[in-house]
């Protein structure tokens, strides 16, 4: 999700998942976005128009709230953002805000067992460039590619772990992993889809069930899943013998298994206050929350009519990115979502043109 924040009247911050991507002025998005209608004319969302008199501060922010707005509506076009213009502007941007040239570097792809993978990139090479050469050298079939994507993963030293956002396609991870330094970030590879059952898809490659594998491990480890005593120790069994896809098969069945964690927040609900742990996936939002009696309460909200939603900030919340991962993670549901019912409808038209040519 963009977001713009007025630095002033012309200069503006774009922020990515709640972090700063780059900084534009109001002339530099008019000049992108007559390129973007040479392209794709009117498919390209309404653009702010000029003022020619002096703005007052109720002008600058209507601006801002509608480029704002520009900005998001674009990004839901993916013949767009998938276009050497989108990314070219938005490379430049990254590059220019944190004054960085496009050179030769060294970068470290991490596993979820710690180990890393090395790679040597250019500092103006996009996630999507990154994950492919990442997949290439761990041998990961190219059509699985879309399975998994990549995050900026804090390690904090009590042992806790924190995804702290899933990297964008044409997001520049070398410059952003710069302009992160004081929150000691990594870039990891992450399976990157919200149905635990789409695992089955991923069991003919070696390379896509040890990331798997290592993952769930890492989750278990972390008490991000909760297997039962029982369950435990058949996984430890499975762990020992290397019996890498009976484990899998085993921990589907543990709860919240495939789900994203978020870091502990501050809700309220059922009481203003409460705080809670936050995991999404499987079509649901569950929240372990702390009551003021110190008792836990389990609520689970399922996600089956959702369409939109909106993220609000209420107070200033600086660089905390859960809000952001947690609209991250219910675009990714519904969009499986309108994938698998599109799937289903397409199988109930094919059996009723069957059924019609039998009955002929």
């Amino acid at each position: 999700m963009l977001l713009l924040a007025a630095m002033c009247l012309q200069l503006y911050s774009v922020c990515l998942e709640g972090f700063l991507l780059g900084k534009v002025r109001y002339r530099q998005l008019r000049r992108w976005d007559a390129q973007l209608r040479r392209l794709f004319g009117s498919t390209v969302p309404p653009f702010p128009p000029k003022f020619y008199l002096a703005m007052t501060e109720a002008m600058a922010e209507e601006r801002r709230a509608r480029l704002e707005q520009y900005l998001q509506n674009v990004t839901l076009d993916p013949n767009i953002t998938s276009s050497d213009v989108f990314v070219s502007f938005f490379r430049k941007l990254q590059q220019d805000t944190f004054q960085i040239e496009t050179r030769r570097a060294s970068l470290d792809v991490y596993l979820a067992d710690g180990s890393s993978i090395g790679l040597d990139i250019q500092t103006s090479d996009t996630a999507e460039r990154i994950l492919e050469v990442t997949s290439y050298k761990m041998g990961l079939s190219r059509e699985l590619i879309g399975y998994f994507s990549l995050f900026f993963i804090q390690d904090h030293g009590d042992g806790a772990l924190s995804v702290v956002k899933k990297v964008a396609e044409f997001e520049l991870p070398y410059v952003s992993l710069q302009s992160m330094k004081e929150l000691h970030c990594k870039l990891g590879i992450r399976k990157w889809y919200m149905d635990p059952s789409l695992d089955t898809l991923l069991m003919d490659c070696g390379a896509s069930i040890n990331l798997l594998y290592l993952q769930a491990i890492q989750e278990i480890e972390r008490n991000w899943i909760k297997p039962t005593k029982e369950k435990m120790l058949e996984l430890e069994f499975l762990q020992k013998t290397e019996n890498k896809v009976k484990f899998l098969e085993l921990v589907r069945e543990v709860q919240f298994y495939g789900y994203i964690r978020l870091d502990p927040c501050v809700c309220d609900y059922p009481e203003v206050g409460c705080s809670a742990d936050v995991y999404v996936g499987n079509n649901e939002i569950n929240c372990y929350i702390k009551l003021p009696t110190n008792q836990t309460k389990e609520v689970s909200f399922q996600i089956n009519r959702l369409r939109c939603w909106q993220v609000t900030f209420l107070v200033s919340i600086g660089r905390n990115g859960r809000a952001f991962l947690l609209s991250s993670c219910l675009k990714k549901i519904i969009s499986e979502q309108m994938m698998k019912a599109s799937k289903e409808g397409q199988e109930m038209v094919s059996m009723c043109v069957c059924r019609c040519l039998n009955s002929c």
